[in-house]
Parts: C-alpha cells; sequence; structure tokens
C-alpha cells in the first residue's frame, strides 16, 4: 500500500462510515480495483483508520458526550451484544471480509430494504427517548452488520427505527454506538497485529496510519453534517438506489471474469 491508497481507501472510510452503505465493503471493493494486497497490515489499517471517524463524532456531538452517566451506561448496553459475538466470531468474519461476492450480494439485499424502510416506518418512528432495552436492541441490530456489505450505520438506524426512534434520534445513536465499538474493533486489531508480527509500527506503517486517520477524520466530519439534514429531508430510498447500482456492478464484473478479489 502506498500513501495514494492509503489516502483513497480514508476518503472511503469518512464517506461511508457513517452512510448506510458499508464502509467495509467499499473498502475492500476499493482496495481489489487498486490492487492493494490483502495482507494483514491491509486488514489492520481499514480497521484502524476507524479512530479518525470516531474522533470526528466526538468532537461533533462533544456536548452530548459529557451530559451525563447514563449516556455512557446506555452506550455500553448497546455495545455489549458486538463485542461478545464479535469476539466469539471473529474468525468467521475475517473470512467472510475476504469474499467479494458476499459483500456484493449484500449490497444489492440491503439496498432493497432501504427502498422500503421508510414506508415501513412511516409515521411509527417518531420517539426521542432511549431506554435501556430499546439500546440492548439496537445492539442486537448492529450485530448483523458483522457481515460485510450489510452496513453497522444502517443496521443500527434501522435498529433504532423498530424501536420507535425517529430517524435523526436513532441516526445520532448510531454515531455515537460508533465510538466504543470501533474504537474496540480498532484496539482489537492492532493488539492483534503487535502480537503476532503483522504490525511492527515502522516509520511507513505509522505514516500510512497516521495519515489515513486524518483524512478519515476530515471527511467523516463533512459527511455526518451532510447525512443528517438528507436523512431527514429525503429518507433512505437513495441510498438504497445506490447500493443496488453497486452492487449489480459488482456481481456483473465477476461474472464476467473479472477476478476483484486480491
Amino acid at each position: 500500500m502506498n500513501i495514494f491508497q492509503a489516502i483513497i481507501l480514508a476518503i472511503i472510510e469518512g464517506i461511508t462510515e457513517y452512510l448506510p452503505i458499508s464502509s467495509t465493503g467499499h473498502m475492500i471493493i476499493a482496495s481489489s480495483f487498486m490492487g492493494i494486497d490483502n495482507d494483514d497490515f491491509t486488514k489492520i489499517f481499514e480497521v484502524n483508520i476507524q479512530f479518525g471517524t470516531i474522533i470526528s463524532v466526538i468532537i461533533l456531538y462533544w456536548k452530548r458526550f459529557f451530559q451525563s452517566l447514563e449516556f455512557y451506561y446506555k452506550l455500553l448496553v448497546a455495545f455489549l451484544p458486538a463485542a461478545v459475538i464479535g469476539f466469539l466470531l471473529n474468525d468467521y468474519i475475517d473470512m467472510l471480509l475476504e469474499s467479494v461476492v458476499v459483500v456484493a450480494v449484500m449490497l444489492v439485499l440491503g439496498g432493497i430494504v432501504l427502498i422500503f424502510i421508510d414506508r415501513i416506518f412511516e409515521g411509527k418512528a417518531h420517539e426521542d427517548e432511549i431506554t435501556y432495552p430499546k439500546a440492548l436492541k439496537i445492539g442486537f441490530y448492529q450485530c448483523i452488520a458483522m457481515i460485510p456489505g450489510v452496513s453497522r450505520s444502517a443496521a443500527s438506524i434501522i435498529g433504532g427505527m423498530t424501536q420507535k426512534l425517529s430517524r435523526k434520534t436513532a441516526a445520532e445513536f448510531s454515531f455515537f454506538l460508533a465510538v466504543p465499538t470501533m474504537f474496540a474493533a480498532s484496539a482489537y486489531k492492532m493488539l492483534k497485529g503487535y502480537m503476532d508480527g503483522s504490525l511492527n509500527f515502522s516509520g511507513e506503517q505509522i505514516k500510512l496510519l497516521a495519515i489515513g486517520n486524518v483524512v478519515g477524520f476530515l471527511v467523516a466530519l463533512a459527511a455526518i453534517k451532510f447525512f443528517i439534514g438528507f436523512l431527514q429531508k429525503y429518507g433512505f430510498k437513495v441510498f438504497g438506489y445506490y447500493r443496488i447500482i453497486v452492487g449489480l456492478v459488482i456481481l456483473a464484473l465477476i461474472a464476467m471474469g473479472y477476478d476483484l478479489n486480491v
């Protein structure tokens, strides 16, 4: 991986992490198209640059992060399902991450869901209070995104809407939930990489990780502001059509013999 490729991946991460279009899926696809080796450091890089996007949420919503202890307790409750299931199924999840076909199929299926999701919850999702039971259920919905191509943002937002939360409240809680979830995933990947020797913190690795996090942070700031306004005005349908188009294009390329797996 060179600096240019690191910047491209970070831009994709910053744009897609908080949009319901699957950041992991887009980075896997981008890595394939750019011919980036699917080595251990690439996998660590793609997870680690989430640190930058985490900071963007804390900066934009810093008042909410210092409002009360109960806020953190609810985040913890919502985070627990992903922490337990992610730890138990880590090897299986890593295997799925290597399949572009899985990503493409889930992009299409998730897109179909998003096209109809506004109609399904029309007039039903309007509450702003997040209780502990609601937080836990949202946490289980987030676990669906362990399948690459699903989108953590989409899964947790839809989970919030099933609990009658408004689109804005569900989206913002999804942003907040990303902080402990992605921090844990990034820290675990870095520790595992350091222990097995794939991450040695060489000058080149540190440079790529620093560039990736800075770019991801800056792009995510703009993406979050855009998404909240767009979601309130237009809903999910546009994202659904986008996912379907991208997924079908990828499946078509694979059917024509293009090897998108690196």
